[in-house]
C-alpha cells in the first residue's frame, strides 16, 4: 500500500521507531505536546528504504563482509562503507515511493524549502544517542533535489562513522534501517541548542541553552562560539555572550551559506533572558514529555519558538529512584569496593540483600545514601574524617556539595547520653589467636552453608537462601571482626601519624606490614609463583599452555593431564582452584564468570610466572618482605629512644607495631569469605538456571543474570519470563558500559569527582593518593583487563582499579598506578604487602598515561611522573 511509505508526522508518536526511525518517533511525540511548535513535515517510513535494499542484492554480500571487519580496521570499513552508499544512491526511487513522497510535498507546498534528515531507527534512543552519525540536509527545494536527498540520507545510514559506532555498539548493521523526515524549513533570528540538564555536571536543575544567529548549523558545525545562558529555577543564574563573527544563512534557491555579521551586532545577545527562560520552560515541558532530561535544537522566529528536534541525554549518569522529593547525597560503593563497572541486575540485587546498610542503585552501580550523616555536625565530620582518610578525592566532593547553600538540611546532634550511631567499637587485645578463631568461624558457617544447600532446589532454595543471607550478614556483623579490622586500620594511622611526627617519616606504616601474616589476598599470589614452580621444569607443559585460547575452559585441565608432568601441573591448578576459584576481577558481582568457571584466564598469569621468576620465589619473597619489615621496626625504635620521652615513645610505637602485624592481614578475610559464600550462592542458582533452560522458559542460562534475585524467584515459581525485560535489561547493560561512574553523586544529577588540593608536586605530574611508600622508575603497561596482561620483570600496572583478583600480578610487577582506590582498599593493602610504591586515585590514568612509556612512580608523595 502507498500509505505505508509516507506518514505526516502529527499522525506519529514515539513509539514508532522501528517504522520512522528515532529522530521522526520524536518529532511525532515533539509535535502532541500542547504548546510546543513544530514545523510541519512528514516522514518516508523504513519500508520505503527495505525496498530500495531489496532493489540491491549486492548490499547484503557487502554486509557479511561488514560483520566480519575489526571495528578497529578504518580501511576496510571506509572501503565496504563507501560501496554501499554507491550502491544504494545508484538505485532509481521506485515509483510508488516517489509518488507516495511527490504526494505528501503537494499537500505541504511543493517550491517551499525544506529540511531533509536522516532519522535511523538505531538513533536518539535513551540508551544510545548517534547524535550526528548521519546526514542532514538543509533548504532543499523542488521535489527532484528532495528525491535526490532522501536517497543520500539513506546511503548514509553507512557513513564511516555510523558504521564504526554501530560495530563498537555491538549492533548489527542488519538491524539498522533508515526513515527519512522531511520539514518544512525555519528561517530563524536565532537558533542554538538546550539542554534540559547541564550536561557537563549532570545536575538535573540547571538548564543551558546555547545561541547564535541565523541557523543553527554554525553551532553545530563549530563555525562559532555560541551565548551561553544558565537557567536555574526559572531565572538566568550566568550568562557568557561571544562574539558571533558568522552565520549559516538559507540561499532562495536552495543550500545555505556562511555570511558575516555587522560588527555592532557581533557582540550582541542572540536571545534576551526572558527568551532563554521561555524556552527552559519550553524544554521542561518536553521533558516531563519524553521522561528524560532532553537535548533540543530551537528556532526563534518572528511568532516564537520552534522546536526542530528533541533527543534524550545519553551522557547522563542517572539518578537513584527515590518516593520523596528530599534532597540527597550518595557516595559511590564501587570506588569503595575497587569495581566501577556496571554490575548486572541479579548482582547489583544479591549484594544489596547481603549488605549491612540500604544501597541504592543507578547506572548499573550501587551508591550509599550519606544525607542523614551529613546533616549533623558530629557524624558529619566522623563521615569526613573517615572517607578522607581513605579516599581525600570522596572527602574533597562531598565537601564541595555541603558547599552548596542548604543543599543538605542541618540537623541537630544526637541528644547527650546515648553512645554516637557507629561509634567507635571497644579495643581488642593484640592476640593472634583471636584471628585465627575468626577464620575458623567464617569457615564453620561456609562448610555448613555448602553442606545445607545441596538439598535445596525450586521455590524451597530461594527462601533457603533468604534465610542464608541472614547469617551472612551475621557473619559480616560479628563484632569481633569489625574491632580486629578496625585494629588494624588505626594501629596503621597511629603510626603513620605518629612516626610522622616524632620522626618525619612518611607513611612508615607501608614497610613495617611487609609479609603481615594471615593475608588471604597476598597468599593468593604468592601461591600462583608456587604453581609456576611445579609447571616450569615441564617443557610439554609450558608449550601446551602458550597454545591454550581463553574459550578451552572445559577441556584444557583435561588435556593437561595426558602430557608428561601434565598430572602434577593440573594437580597443583586444582588446589590453587580449591581454596581461590571463588575470586574472579568485579566479584562483588556474582554474575562474573569465576576463576573456577574459566580456568584459561589464570594461564597468563602463570606463564609470567614461570617465565619471570626462579624457583622457591614465593617463599623467598615473603621472607625477604618480613626481614625488611623487623629492619625497620628495630631502626625505628632505635631512632625513637634517643629523643626526649624516648622509651615511652619506642614502647608505645613497639605496641602498635605488634598489633598492626597482628590485624592487618585479616582485613582482607572478610571480602574472601563474602566471594567464598557467593561462588556457593551462584552455583545454586546456575543449576536452576539450567532447569529453566531444559524446560524451555529461557533460551540460555544466563539469561537469568538480567533478573533480580525476586524476579528470579518469580520465574522459577511460575516457569513464566519476560523476554521483553530481559531484552531491554540486556540493552540498559550495555549502555551502563559507556558510564563512568562518580565518587559522589546529588539527587539533582550532580556528578562530584572531587579533587585534590595540592601544590607540593611538580609541574606536569599526574596527582593521587600515596598509598605504599617507595619511588621506582620503569616501563608503564596499561592493562585494562588481567587476561591481557603480558608483564615483564620491573613493569609498572597502569588500570582503572584492581579488586582481589588482580593480586597474582602483583608480584610480578614494580609499582602500581590505578584511577580507583584510597588507602585501605584491597589493592593499597597489598601493594604494601609486597613493598610495591603505588599511586591510587590517579584521574584517567589510563588515558593520560600511554602502553610502553616510562613513568617515575612516587608512592610516597602520591605522584606520577611521565618521562621522557
Amino acid at each position: 500500500m502507498i500509505e505505508q511509505y509516507v506518514l505526516d508526522l502529527q499522525e506519529i508518536d514515539e513509539t514508532q521507531v522501528a517504522v520512522v526511525g528515532g529522530k521522526g518517533a520524536h518529532l511525532g511525540g515533539l509535535s502532541r505536546i500542547e504548546g510546543i511548535r513544530v514545523p510541519a513535515g512528514f516522514c518516508v517510513t523504513t519500508d520505503a528504504f527495505r525496498r530500495i535494499r531489496a532493489e540491491a542484492p549486492s548490499i547484503d554480500d557487502r554486509l557479511d563482509q561488514l560483520s566480519r571487519v575489526d571495528p578497529d580496521d578504518r580501511e576496510a570499513i571506509r572501503t565496504l562503507s563507501a560501496q554501499i552508499r554507491r550502491a544504494i544512491e545508484e538505485v532509481a526511487i521506485p515509483g510508488d515511493v516517489a509518488a507516495a513522497i511527490t504526494r505528501a510535498l503537494a499537500q505541504l507546498g511543493e517550491q517551499a524549502a525544506y529540511a531533509v534528515r536522516s532519522s535511523a531507527t538505531a538513533e536518539d534512543l535513551p540508551t544510545a544517542s548517534f547524535a550526528g552519525q548521519q546526514d542532514t540536509y538543509l533548504n532543499v527545494v523542488g521535489p527532484t533535489a528532495i528525491l535526490q536527498h532522501v536517497s543520500r540520507c539513506w546511503a548514509s545510514l553507512f557513513t564511516e562513522r555510523a558504521v564504526t559506532y554501530r560495530q563498537r555498539n555491538g549492533i548489527d548493521h542488519r538491524t539498522a534501517h533508515m526513515a527519512v523526515v522531511v520539514q518544512q524549513m525555519v528561517f530563524p533570528h536565532a537558533a542554538g541548542i538546550l539542554f534540559t540538564a547541564d550536561p557537563v555536571t549532570g545536575n538535573r536543575k540547571v538548564a543551558t541553552v546555547d545561541a547564535g544567529f541565523g541557523l543553527g548549523e554554525a553551532l553545530v558545525s563549530g563555525l562559532v562560539n555560541p551565548d551561553v545562558f544558565t537557567v536555574r529555577h526559572g531565572e538566568v543564574v550566568a550568562k557568557t555572550i561571544a562574539a558571533k563573527q558568522r552565520a549559516v544563512h538559507a540561499l532562495p534557491a536552495g543550500g545555505t551559506q556562511e555570511v558575516a555579521i555587522d560588527a555592532q551586532r557581533q557582540e550582541q545577545p542572540a536571545l534576551t533572558d526572558g527568551q532563554a527562560v521561555q524556552l527552559v520552560q519550553l524544554g521542561r515541558r518536553i521533558e516531563a514529555h519524553f521522561g528524560r532530561p532532553q537535548d533540543i535544537e530551537w528556532c526563534l522566529v518572528d511568532e516564537g519558538f520552534q522546536i526542530v528536534q528533541s533527543r534524550p541525554i545519553t551522557t547522563l549518569f542517572p539518578i537513584p529512584e527515590t518516593d520523596d522529593q528530599e534532597n540527597h547525597v550518595y557516595v559511590s560503593v564501587g570506588h569503595q569496593q575497587m569495581m566501577t563497572d556496571p554490575m548486572k541486575p541479579l548482582g547489583l540485587s544479591m549484594w544489596q540483600l547481603t549488605a549491612m546498610v540500604p544501597m541504592h542503585e543507578a547506572g548499573g552501580r550501587l551508591f550509599v545514601d550519606v544525607t542523614r550523616r551529613l546533616a549533623s555536625p558530629a557524624s558529619r565530620a566522623a563521615l569526613l574524617d573517615l572517607v578522607g582518610r581513605g579516599d581525600p578525592l570522596v572527602r574533597d566532593a562531598l565537601e564541595t556539595v555541603l558547599d552548596h547553600d542548604d543543599f543538605v538540611p542541618s540537623l541537630p546532634d544526637a541528644a547527650p547520653g546515648g553512645p554516637p550511631a557507629g561509634g567507635a567499637p571497644a579495643p581488642i587485645e593484640t592476640d593472634p589467636a583471636l584471628v585465627t578463631e575468626l577464620i575458623e568461624r567464617s569457615q564453620t558457617s561456609i562448610a555448613a552453608l555448602e553442606r545445607d544447600i545441596r538439598t535445596k532446589s525450586g521455590p524451597e532454595l530461594f527462601d533457603f537462601l533468604l534465610e542464608a543471607f541472614e547469617e551472612h550478614k551475621r557473619v559480616l556483623s560479628d563484632p569481633l571482626s569489625i574491632r580486629a579490622i578496625m585494629a588494624g586500620m588505626e594501629a596503621t594511622w597511629w603510626l603513620n601519624d605518629k612516626l610522622g611526627e616524632w620522626l618525619g617519616e612518611k607513611n612508615a606504616a607501608d614497610t613495617l606490614t611487609l609479609s603481615a601474616p594471615d593475608n588471604v589476598t597476598s597468599e593468593m599470589g604468592l601461591a600462583l609463583l608456587d604453581v609456576a614452580d611445579v609447571i616450569r621444569p615441564h617443557a610439554e607443559v609450558v608449550a601446551f599452555l602458550q597454545g591454550v585460547e581463553y574459550a578451552e575452559d572445559a577441556a584444557f585441565l583435561d588435556e593437561l593431564a595426558k602430557l608428561a608432568g601434565g598430572t602434577e601441573a593440573r594437580d597443583a591448578i586444582e588446589t590453587y582452584l580449591d581454596r581461590y576459584g571463588m575470586r574472579c576481577v568485579g566479584e562483588i558481582d556474582i554474575t562474573r564468570p569465576r576463576w573456577r568457571e574459566r580456568p584459561t584466564t589464570l594461564v597468563p598469569v602463570i606463564l609470567d610466572n614461570v617465565r619471570n621468576f626462579e624457583p622457591g620465589a614465593a617463599e623467598r619473597r615473603f621472607e625477604q618482605g618480613r626481614q625488611k619489615a623487623q629492619k625497620k621496626e628495630q631502626d625505628v625504635l632505635s631512632r625513637l629512644r634517643a629523643l626526649p620521652d624516648g622509651d615511652r615513645k619506642a614502647d608505645e610505637t613497639k605496641r602498635m607495631i605488634d598489633r598492626v602485624r597482628t590485624f592487618i592481614g585479616y582485613r582482607e578475610y572478610p571480602k574472601y569469605g563474602i566471594v567464598s559464600r557467593y561462588f556457593v550462592y551462584k552455583q545454586a542458582l546456575m543449576e536452576e538456571a539450567e532447569r529453566l533452560v531444559q524446560a524451555g522458559v529461557l533460551p540460555e542460562k544466563e539469561d537469568v543474570f538480567y533478573l533480580t534475585f525476586q524476579e528470579l524467584h518469580d520465574v522459577v515459581r511460575s516457569n513464566q519470563v519476560d523476554d521483553q525485560t530481559v531484552q531491554q535489561r540486556k540493552d540498559a547493560f550495555r549502555s551502563y558500559e559507556a558510564l563512568t561512574p562518580p565518587r559522589v553523586l546529588t539527587s539533582d544529577g550532580e556528578a562530584v569527582t572531587g579533587a585534590y588540593r595540592r601544590d607540593d608536586v611538580p609541574a606536569g605530574a599526574l596527582i593521587g593518593l600515596p598509598v605504599s611508600a617507595g619511588t621506582i622508575e620503569g616501563r608503564a603497561r596499561v592493562i585494562l583487563d588481567m587476561a591481557d596482561a603480558d608483564l615483564e620483570a620491573g613493569d609498572i600496572l597502569v588500570t582503572t582499579f584492581t579488586d582481589p583478583s588482580w593480586s597474582p600480578l602483583f608480584v610480578g610487577i614494580a609499582g602500581l598506578v590505578t584511577e580507583v582506590g584510597g588507602l585501605m582498599t584491597h589493592g593499597a593493602v597489598i601493594a604494601r604487602e609486597y613493598g610495591l610504591p603505588a599511586v591510587v586515585g590517579v584521574e584517567q590514568a589510563t588515558r593520560l598515561i600511554r602502553d610502553g612509556q616510562r613513568i617515575r612512580v612516587h608512592g610516597t608523595g602520591g605522584y606520577i611522573e611521565i618521562l621522557p
